[in-house]
């Protein structure tokens, strides 16, 4: 069963509450691995959270043609999926589950098409994102404005995805979530 979920949203939407809700819904999901050339935060692990590479193992790879979709997220930031982890999640019969940034979503979805379903998580407001990213307690100022400033360019990519989710309330969102997974894998 070779399909694929693809979840955006700008950071602190809760895309990553919702995704890992799925994962313990659904045993037949599997979550595809992002590599990055972030530093870790907190108690990230490599190979659990993300792939953590250097910024030259992660532009050797760009080289290499190794990853289905990157994107330089930040200056000197990279994220991207690698084909190896698609295939690693496929050959375990598993569906892939994504948790990307906005623009890597619409670049997995174009690449794979109808086997894949694109939801993008929208928070109720830009002023809503912000207390979010306040609350993890985790982002220094300049790094919160970042991101206001990206997410505000992100919200305007929502209308590209199949499906658009307000996450005003989380277990709603979650309900809402579980559905479309089930139609579009016929549950």
């Amino acid at each position: 069963m070779e399909h694929l979920l693809i979840f955006s949203a700008p950071s602190g939407a809760g895309k990553t509450t919702i995704v890992n809700y799925l994962l313990d819904e659904f045993p037949q999901l599997s979550f595809s691995i992002s590599a990055t050339s972030r530093a870790r935060r907190g108690d990230e692990v490599d190979g659990k959270h993300y792939y953590f590479l250097s910024e030259k193992e992660f532009r050797n790879k760009i080289a290499s043609n190794d990853f289905v979709e990157w994107e330089e997220v930040y200056p000197r930031q990279f994220y991207g999926t690698l084909k190896s982890e698609v295939e690693r999640i496929w050959r375990n019969n598993k569906v892939v589950v994504f948790d990307v940034d906005v623009i890597g979503g619409l670049n997995i979805k174009e690449l794979y098409g109808d086997k894949a379903k694109a939801i993008f998580i929208r928070p109720p407001s830009v002023k809503h994102l912000e207390k979010r990213l306040r609350d993890r307690g985790t982002e220094s100022e300049e790094s919160i404005k970042k991101r206001i400033e990206k997410a505000e360019m992100e919200l305007t990519y929502g209308n590209r995805f199949d499906e658009i989710l307000i996450n005003t309330d989380l277990d709603k969102a979650k309900a809402d979530a579980k559905d479309i997974v089930k139609k579009f894998l016929n549950l």
